[in-house]
């Protein structure tokens, strides 16, 4: 159960840094956010990214076996970029139109879950 907890909390985690990183390139589309200053962007970013660490750390705290978890610091990294690059995926094809997931992008996402494979290999 604690495995199940930290994908959940890992994938809420990536979802809020995502937008934190990304989601300020669509700003320009809403009026009222367009004409932030640089600062004003960070700002925004850095509040949102506060939401990220919220799920990050129990994620991290739950799943690492030094406190009990499932799962080692190694495969605890590894899992967190495949999340990260999951949804990343999801965000830019949905709030990117522009954006095209082509074939070697499904190529070097099959090989990050071979890394996860042999990560996780006993």
């Amino acid at each position: 159960m604690k495995g199940f907890y930290t994908v959940i909390l890992l994938i809420l985690s990536n979802t809020f840094m995502t937008f934190a990183w990304y989601g300020h390139l669509k700003f320009k589309e809403i009026p009222f956010l367009a004409k932030l200053s640089l600062v004003g962007i960070v700002i925004i970013s850095w509040g949102i990214a506060l939401f990220e660490y919220f799920f990050q750390v129990p994620a991290n705290r739950i799943g690492f076996k030094g406190n009990g978890g499932p799962f080692s610091l190694v495969e605890l990294k590894v899992l967190q970029e495949v999340i990260t690059l999951s949804v990343f995926v999801i965000f830019s094809l949905i709030f990117f139109k522009t954006e095209q997931f082509r074939i070697n992008h499904l190529i070097g996402f099959v090989f990050l879950i071979l890394a996860v494979y042999f990560i996780f290999k006993k």
